[in-house]
């Protein structure tokens, strides 16, 4: 615990990680006029491992962020393979969402991301291990201790803010600093990708394989997963797999092995061959439905992959995290007008109540979705009699992709929104 701090700031606002989530809340704060600080551990440019994908959800927010995104590689929809079944589904042309998604790698999204932030105003400091929070008597939070440099030559440091936002990934290691620890009971999700030169690096659509066999397909084991295809352009794919589990300890899934043995089996004319494999096998596990809360308490934010934001239905965790930004970045603007604790606090309650309001419905039907899927059986039969239906499918891809209106829209938005109030809210 530190000393009386009142009136000593190196920032509004501190923000821990540079990534999607962080990136987004820092924009939206510069441009509100509020001095916000930006701590990265790496140095840009630098790689975290994704799908890459971009659904008409993130690309919504990347446009109210005034982001450049002309240049960027386009995609008209996802295509979904399974059961002996292929469709094509093109993403929903709606009101309030573009009717096409992107794909953009993480190496080069982050750093355009935190670039643009620093050109609204936002400072960065690239380098900084955030290491614990700094408390004022009362317990609020109201800053950060953090290092610069790595081993022993590593500088000790303190930052002071009004408000300390962690966007710091799935370990959220200053919210887990204070107390705040994942509830293991919620979906946890692990995806594994590698990139490759492929033919198939120009194509208009993702794609989904439902189905990952170790051998032939149809003559031996179906494997626990799913994997994906998504074309990034000038002729490069990023190839990945991912498993979700109703719980953070159940999923086990050996992804080394059963991406060598996916990828093995796959039409040679892919291309995906260890000649032509960019870098290596990578990777990380996707917290999901709000598995680490409060979102916020004392003076402490948590957003993004922090906050458990990620979609369980696809495993998305990029809208989210940019919209979760955009909301705390309004919230906190709103607590900086109030002159107490107490109305500060009140203020920032809205944030939690934005973000169950937004996904809170949806992603308790996700854990739903999760549970039934964890049955290969109910996934096959699924993936059997249900691709072949293409009205059934056109409802399904609106609701796993988050792509349905929550005021208005078709039958198939009313039915999702309806559904998502009718269970508990997560």
């Amino acid at each position: 615990m530190v000393n009386d701090l009142t009136g000593v700031t190196d920032a509004d606002v501190i923000i821990v990680g540079a990534g999607p989530a962080g990136s987004s809340t820092a924009y939206h704060l510069a441009k509100l006029g509020i001095d916000v600080l930006v701590l990265e551990k790496a140095e840009f440019p630098r790689d975290k491992i994704c799908g890459d994908g971009l659904t008409p959800a993130a690309v919504h927010e990347l446009i109210a962020m005034g982001m450049d995104i002309s240049t960027w590689n386009r995609n008209r929809g996802l295509t979904v393979v399974g059961g002996g079944h292929t469709i094509s589904l093109d993403w929903p042309d709606q009101k309030s969402l573009p009717g096409y998604g992107m794909t953009r790698a993480r190496m080069q999204l982050d750093h355009d991301l935190i670039q643009h932030a620093v050109h609204a105003g936002a400072r960065l400091m690239e380098g900084i291990t955030v290491t614990g929070a700094l408390t004022s008597p009362m317990g609020r939070v109201c800053g950060v201790k953090a290092k610069k440099g790595r081993g022993k030559d590593a500088e000790a440091l303190e930052m002071r803010a009004k408000m300390v936002v962690d966007c710091g990934g799935v370990s959220a290691r200053l919210a887990t600093s204070l107390g705040i620890e994942k509830v293991t009971k919620r979906p946890m999700g692990v995806a594994a990708r590698a990139y490759f030169k492929s033919p198939r690096g120009n194509e208009d659509y993702m794609e989904s394989q439902l189905e990952l066999w170790s051998g032939v397909p149809g003559q031996s084991a179906l494997l626990p997963g799913y994997g994906w295809v998504f074309p990034m352009g000038d002729g490069i794919v990023n190839v990945g797999l991912g498993s979700v589990a109703s719980t953070a300890n159940a999923t086990q899934l050996p992804y080394k092995k059963v991406f060598e043995q996916w990828i093995a089996n796959v039409p040679e004319e892919w291309g995906f061959t260890p000649e032509n494999q960019i870098g290596p096998l990578r990777s990380a596990a996707l917290p999901m439905s709000f598995n680490r809360k409060p979102h916020y308490v004392s003076g402490l934010v948590l957003v993004g992959d922090a906050g458990g934001l990620v979609s369980p239905f696809n495993g998305e965790g990029i809208a989210p995290a940019l919209k979760a930004g955009r909301f705390a970045a309004s919230c906190i603007a709103q607590a900086f007008s109030r002159t107490t604790s107490v109305g500060i606090d009140r203020a920032m309650s809205e944030y939690p109540e934005l973000l169950r309001e937004e996904y809170g419905g949806y992603y308790q039907l996700g854990r739903v979705f999760v549970a039934l899927i964890e049955n290969p059986r109910i996934m096959q039969l699924c993936t059997n009699k249900g691709l072949p239906i293409p009205r059934l499918m056109t409802f399904v891809h609106k609701l796993l992709s988050d792509g349905y209106e929550r005021k208005g829209g078709d039958f198939d938005d009313r039915l999702i929104t309806m559904l998502t109030k009718m269970v508990p809210s997560v």
